[in-house]
This record gives C-alpha cells, sequence and structure tokens, in this order.
C-alpha cells in the first residue's frame, strides 16, 4: 500500500497553501494498492518533532477502502474527523514554532470499520484499530515557519 501527494514528494517541504502560513486547506492525497479485503481506511496526521510531544494535525477514519484519494480542501464522504490536538475536527495544517518539522501522513487498511464518536482522539483510534491492520503506508512532508 501507498500514500502520495500531488503536492509534495516524500520527505520534502510541504507548500505553505496547506499550512498555518497558508490557507492551512488539506493536500490532495492518493492512496495506491489497498488492499481488497479492507473494510475501512484510517489517516492520521501527527507531529513527533512539537517541542510538547507528538501533536495531533488530523484523524480520519472509516474511510471507505474503494477511495483512491482526498482531494485538496476535502473529506471522503461518510468518513469521520477525530479531535486533535488544537482540541477541535478537521484538519490542522502545519505551524511549527521554530525550526524544521516532519509531517507524518499515516494510512492504515482496517479489516473493520470504527465506531468512535467525533470527540474520540488518536490513542482512540490507535487502541480500536489493534489487531485489525491489514497493511499501512506512510508520506512524511516538511515545513518551516515562515518568518515575518
Amino acid at each position: 500500500m501507498k500514500i502520495e501527494s500531488s503536492a509534495f514528494e516524500h520527505n520534502q517541504k510541504i507548500p505553505s497553501k496547506y499550512t498555518c502560513d497558508g490557507h492551512d486547506l488539506n493536500p490532495p492525497l492518493k492512496f495506491l494498492d489497498v488492499p481488497q479485503e479492507a473494510k475501512s481506511l484510517v489517516l492520521i496526521m501527527d507531529d513527533p518533532d512539537a517541542p510538547v510531544g507528538t501533536w495531533d494535525h488530523w484523524l480520519i477514519w472509516n474511510i471507505d477502502p474503494k477511495v483512491s484519494d482526498i482531494l485538496e480542501n476535502a473529506v471522503p464522504q461518510g468518513a469521520v474527523e477525530g479531535t486533535q490536538s488544537w482540541d477541535h475536527t478537521g484538519y490542522g495544517g502545519p505551524c511549527p514554532p521554530s525550526g524544521t518539522h516532519r509531517y507524518f501522513f499515516k494510512l492504515y487498511a482496517l479489516d473493520t470499520k470504527l465506531d468512535l464518536s467525533k470527540s474520540s482522539r488518536k490513542k482512540d483510534v490507535e487502541s480500536a484499530m489493534k489487531g485489525h491492520v491489514l497493511s499501512s503506508a506512510e508520506l512524511i512532508g516538511l515545513y518551516s515557519r515562515v518568518k515575518k
């Protein structure tokens, strides 16, 4: 399984359009080689370089495994967005306080759908996924704040 973006290459800079310095839109993502037996997909975007510990930017689960991409500034129909580290649902783009941070877009194919509310956080999603992951893929983007 693979995850890619037409907006940036693996281990390359995320354009500011997708960050707090730009329009804070989610970037377009493409999913390839999803296992046929998958019942749902989960996407987790986080920043392990945050000074307070890993910062969760975006959580989406119950993505239909037939979905091959997420368009810019969009969420697949029927998918559920969870609560990220800014205490709201939806995408929160890169916004590091200093230095270059790595942003991990992690895609998981599951053999089940998750029964979780929108108030669920990453730890809840990861706990519910245990024993159900068929395959996973990762895309890393980099970002440094624009100095004003």
